[in-house]
């Protein structure tokens, strides 16, 4: 008998007890819900000035789809609202699968809350928000140089809130830099300079004049021929922020493209969209306005990619990313 090979009764009774158990704890987890994956997103480093002290991530196109879309690669910056972190919000309104599924990358420019008590962008504070200046230099840069690195031929942006409001001095003070806006439950810029006008502005909308607004956008590109489309999101019930301010920036703009006065209205199911042409014929501008809709970004979990309810994410019969992104042609 080969006594190498072979066991006892008794061993094979105290293998089993001892392996049992693990079989059965393995089985256990095996039921359990799956954790979620490591996020794909990658922090951004090196990316020369940071006057902000803001921090980044971005979500690259895979190799095969990139060789696919050689030379025609789209960018996607994405900047959060108050108290949140920009790649959950990402992740939650839909525009990382909407990514990952169409095949464009994603920048997350991620603010501190050294920088603000609630983790807001300093879209009030001027030194943040003029040209080559503080935060605005931060996310400039990071742009650049993601855009650099994956050789993206266009980029977007689209803002939440505080984000909207920076999105908004963005598309001013760099018109050159991206295709389109989406300026979501934001404001026009430069709507405040400071704390207690931007308060002011939240509740009521800008102090200023339509056509104050677009002069100063026309003072820093005086020679600014061509200025991003730009969808415009609000709710009707926001009391956060004004709707009021929604249409400032979408006059603002019409001034600027220099598009039709009178738009054309749209009515659906819960909400309204106005669109108006530029001289071109070209649509610049879209407003659209949810019904009963509060303060926040639009998803809809009953579709794919339609994001999924969460603080300042609403459930809507239409998806912000989703229409935005389609508007894009991304």
């Amino acid at each position: 008998m080969n006594m190498l090979n072979l066991e006892t009764a008794e061993m094979r009774n105290k293998k089993y007890s001892l392996t049992m158990p693990l079989v059965l704890l393995g089985w256990i987890f095996s039921m359990l819900p799956a954790q979620a994956t490591e996020t794909p997103y990658i922090p951004l480093t090196d990316f020369g000035d940071n006057p902000g002290a803001l921090t980044s991530f971005y979500l690259p196109v895979t190799q095969a789809s990139n060789a696919s879309h050689a030379g025609n690669l789209s960018l996607v910056v994405l900047l959060h609202g108050c108290i949140q972190d920009g790649v959950e919000l990402a992740d939650k309104s839909g525009l990382t699968s909407l990514a990952l599924d169409n095949h464009f990358a994603v920048l997350v420019p991620q603010q501190s809350y050294d920088n603000n008590v609630k983790g807001c962008f300093n879209w009030f504070a001027s030194q943040d928000t003029q040209i080559d200046s503080g935060e605005m230099l931060s996310i400039k840069n990071m742009i650049v140089t993601t855009q650099e690195k994956l050789a993206a031929k266009h980029v977007y942006v689209i803002g939440l809130s505080a984000g909207g409001a920076m999105a908004s001095a963005a598309i001013v003070n760099y018109p050159n830099l991206f295709q389109s806006g989406a300026v979501i439950a934001g404001l026009p810029y430069p709507c405040a300079d400071n704390l207690i006008k931007a308060i002011s502005c939240m509740k009521q909308g800008p102090a200023q004049s339509v056509e104050e607004l677009a002069q100063f956008a026309k003072a820093i590109h005086p020679q600014q021929t061509r200025w991003p489309s730009l969808s415009i999101w609000t709710g009707d019930s926001d009391n956060v922020v004004n709707a009021n301010n929604a249409q400032m920036l979408a006059s603002q703009w019409q001034v600027l493209t220099q598009s039709n006065a009178k738009p054309t209205v749209t009515n659906e199911s819960g909400y309204s969209i106005s669109r108006w042409k530029d001289p071109q014929n070209k649509q610049s501008i879209e407003l659209v306005t949810i019904k009963d809709f509060g303060h926040g970004i639009a998803v809809n979990p009953d579709i794919k990619h339609g994001g999924e309810e969460s603080d300042y994410l609403l459930r809507a019969p239409i998806s912000s990313v989703i229409e935005v992104i389609k508007l894009w042609g991304l």
